[in-house]
């Protein structure tokens, strides 16, 4: 009781808000997981052994048991947002897989987030309408916070895709070079790409998973026209786009790989080159901004600052003799 005395009530009643909040949120992630009976968790247990030690396993279990709820609340949260057509289905799942996932679920569980940062966002601006009172100023901050939460997976999933492309038009070139000298050595295309997987799995991991399910497409009895206009779909790069179309085409008419490859891989590095002379180019021009606001006013201190002062000297003592 003392500790409520001395807490101000300003305080308080926000973070009853928010506690407020966070029970309800979670109740209702607690219902759209249907929960089962006793009787059917213990037949879960039976089944799976792990699971009884999981829930015993303290803040490990419960977070374990957490991240259940959440795979079951996920497709409940996520059906609002839900495409209703195909090529929005389509569209989504090209665009997660340029950032590199492409399970089944990763649509759902990109939707679902999407959804519960907006919870969030809500939950917070809330506790901030408690606190700071029901101006229009406050509501208006609340919704762009919300708003802003709502689209923060898609900021994320954005720079994951740019990284992803990153790599991938930075690793090419010594890719193809790789892949040139095992064509020259006497190994065909999916034997190449194969070994362009295994031997950049270090220095080159995006391009080497790229190749590796290539080939495993090749494998699974897929024609090597529809593997490699997968591969350029499924990176989203460019580069990867052309390279795939030439080797359709010197598949389809018979011309040498190695030689496509070759051109390709110099046409890559020169324009790899031209874009670093580019931004070598622009260096100069974004070196003004820092310049005029930090360093020119520090050396205009030094050089002046000292003629400054002996000429205010020189006028005071002027002025006193003047006097």
């Amino acid at each position: 009781m003392l500790l409520f005395a001395v807490i101000a009530p300003s305080v308080l009643i926000p973070l009853a808000a928010g506690g407020a909040a966070v029970a309800g949120m979670w109740l209702l992630l607690d219902s759209l997981s249907g929960k089962k009976p006793r009787i059917h968790d213990r037949l879960d247990e039976v089944r799976d052994p792990s699971l009884r030690r999981r829930k015993e396993a303290g803040p490990q279990g419960a977070t374990e048991a957490m991240r259940g709820v959440l795979e079951k609340a996920t497709p409940a949260l996520a059906k609002p947002l839900q495409p209703q057509n195909e090529k929005d289905v389509s569209k989504l799942k090209t665009k997660l897989a340029h950032a590199g996932l492409r399970s089944e679920g990763a649509a759902t569980a990109y939707l679902g987030l999407k959804v519960v940062a907006l919870m969030f966002g809500g939950i917070v601006g809330a506790g901030g309408l408690f606190y700071f009172g029901m101006g229009m100023q406050v509501v208006l901050r609340t919704a762009m916070f919300a708003c802003g939460m709502f689209f923060l997976p898609d900021v994320l999933l954005y720079l994951m895709a740019s990284k992803r492309k990153e790599g991938i038009f930075l690793g090419l070139p010594d890719a193809l070079d790789l892949m040139v000298v095992c064509v020259e050595a006497g190994l065909g295309l999916d034997q190449a790409m194969r070994k362009v997987a295994e031997e950049m799995k270090k220095s080159y991991r995006v391009i080497a998973e790229e190749f590796g399910l290539c080939n495993l497409q090749l494998q699974m009895g897929r024609t090597r026209g529809e593997a490699l206009q997968e591969l350029g779909n499924r990176s989203g790069v460019e580069d990867l786009k052309q390279l795939a179309s030439i080797l359709i085409q010197a598949d389809k008419f018979g011309s040498s790989i190695a030689q496509a490859l070759r051109v390709q891989s110099q046409a890559m590095r020169t324009r790899r080159r031209q874009m670093a002379e580019e931004k070598a180019a622009k260096t100069a021009v974004k070196l003004i901004f820092p310049l005029v606001l930090f360093i020119f006013p520090g050396i205009f201190v030094v050089l002046v600052g000292p003629a400054g002062i002996s000429m205010y000297r020189e006028m005071f003592t002027a002025m006193n003799g003047g006097g």
